[in-house]
């Protein structure tokens, strides 16, 4: 299961992050956000240096409207608190990693 963080944590969790961190802003209603939760936990699997959390958009509406997340799933890659990357929709493991190479 990721990690999932909060309006309130996601400071410390991802701005304050010392590593680059991916941001998945998803629905549990939605299908492609599904699809891509095994890719996501695998690639924390082979990559110990990059965190990865969840926002549930549903939970979190604000947070989402912070960063325009206007698609589901919305991948953003955070590094030393800025967003250097973004994916939205559906994404393979490939495309993933090339959003950390950023």
């Amino acid at each position: 299961m990721l990690p999932a963080t909060t309006q309130d944590a996601f400071q410390v969790d991802v701005l304050e992050s010392s590593q680059p961190v991916i941001v998945d802003f998803y629905a549990t209603w939605c299908g492609p956000c599904r699809m891509l939760t095994p890719i996501l936990e695998e690639l924390i699997q082979e990559n110990p240096g990059v965190r990865i959390y969840t926002v549930n958009v549903d939970d979190f509406p604000q947070l989402a409207s912070n960063y325009d997340v206007r698609n589901l799933p919305t991948l953003l890659v955070f590094k030393h608190g800025e967003v250097v990357a973004r994916n939205a929709g559906a994404a393979t493991k490939f495309e993933i990693e090339d959003l950390l190479q950023v």
